[in-house]
């Protein structure tokens, strides 16, 4: 792997540049959050109808309307173009198109730059999170990865409301670089090493937010969704901890900061799609209407399966694949849940621990 660069002022001379990997709501707000801290952005955008749009507004109309481009931002849509001179890559494409684009990047590089992950998910079929991918078709050192996660809303983002995010590496030098490359006045940027914590947080609490949305659709009143959201913690920890993550990750903002967000949130698409089923709608027509990629359904897929694989015990994440793959009956779903046996606290958490 190359050098990890050194994030120094734009004031200085810095001839440093970043590539965002993704044309998304997500994508957008990150480019336009560096851009606008002065440094050179290139974001790369797979629609050429959109790239174009974009280019010519300087605004993507698709997916955060309102939110200016900086001049800062160049958007390119041949990706071969985009790599061109850059130091950083953050990517920002849905989990499913994780592997498709890193391949195409790996195989434009002379060697891999470092990388930032800001996706949230869990590889279908494989049930890799994103940093198992990376290190598989990517580059096979820790050190080159990244990943970019907490309670952050692109629209909130853009508009510089105070956001706290976390930034995990194996390399402690690439996390203080990067923590500096994002850091700005309303974007505080935390740093730690529990990279898998973060990632099976990022992408649990979409599943989580799913099942506070069924609740809220349904109209099961606060108690049920305060109940949902804390075992749903304890059902992410325990996930995480059988993958080798550390318990304490789940306690700071990329797990119980990043669920409270996502899993009660007006802005949260997770959580609409959950409330539109909880309604009676059928899962085809839910996606329909909210029109952009809702990570938990595919998370729900890959978390059930992998559950099944590691034995580890996932009701809710069991619950709601029920829901939106096997046709259960939402009454039906409830009362399973419900008349689970009663244990202690402590065993439910990490059962046999």
């Amino acid at each position: 792997m190359n050098k990890i660069p050194s994030i120094e002022p734009v004031s200085s001379g810095s001839s440093l540049s970043v590539l965002v990997l993704g044309g998304g709501s997500w994508g957008t707000a990150l480019a336009v959050h560096l851009g606008s801290t002065g440094y050179p952005v290139v974001q790369w955008v797979r629609d050429p109808i959109l790239a174009k749009d974009i280019r010519q507004t300087r605004e993507n109309r698709v997916y955060l309307p309102g939110a200016s481009y900086p001049a800062s931002i160049r958007v390119e849509n041949d990706l071969k173009t985009a790599l061109d001179g850059v130091s950083y890559l953050v990517l920002a494409v849905p989990c499913q198109a994780v592997r498709d684009v890193l391949l195409t990047v790996r195989a434009l590089l002379p060697a891999p730059l470092p990388l930032v992950g800001g996706t949230k998910g869990i590889e279908r079929k494989t049930h890799m999170l994103v940093s198992a991918i990376v290190r598989e078709v990517y580059s096979e050192h820790p050190e080159s990865y990244a990943v970019l996660s907490g309670p952050s809303f692109a629209r909130e983002v853009v508009r510089k409301l105070p956001t706290a995010v976390v930034l995990a590496s194996g390399s402690s030098l690439l996390a203080r670089e990067a923590q500096k490359l994002f850091s700005g006045p309303f974007f505080k940027v935390y740093t730690r090493q529990d990279v898998v914590g973060l990632e099976v947080a990022g992408a649990m609490k979409n599943v989580m937010a799913l099942a506070a949305g069924i609740s809220d659709g349904m109209q099961l009143g606060a108690n049920s969704r305060a109940a949902l959201l804390t075992r749903g913690l304890a059902e992410m920890t325990r996930l995480g901890v059988r993958l080798g993550a550390h318990p304490q990750t789940f306690s700071g903002l990329g797990g119980v900061g990043d669920l409270m967000l996502t899993a009660t949130s007006e802005l949260s698409r997770n959580r609409r799609v959950g409330i539109l089923l909880g309604q009676g709608k059928s899962l085809p027509e839910v996606l329909r209407e909210v029109g952009q990629v809702a990570e938990g359904v595919p998370t729900t897929q890959s978390a059930y399966e992998l559950a099944r694989e590691i034995h580890v015990d996932l009701p809710i994440t069991n619950a709601i694949y029920q829901i939106l793959y096997e046709g259960s009956g939402l009454e039906e779903t409830l009362q399973s849940l419900m008349s689970r046996p009663s244990r202690s606290e402590e065993e439910e958490i990490f059962p046999g621990g």
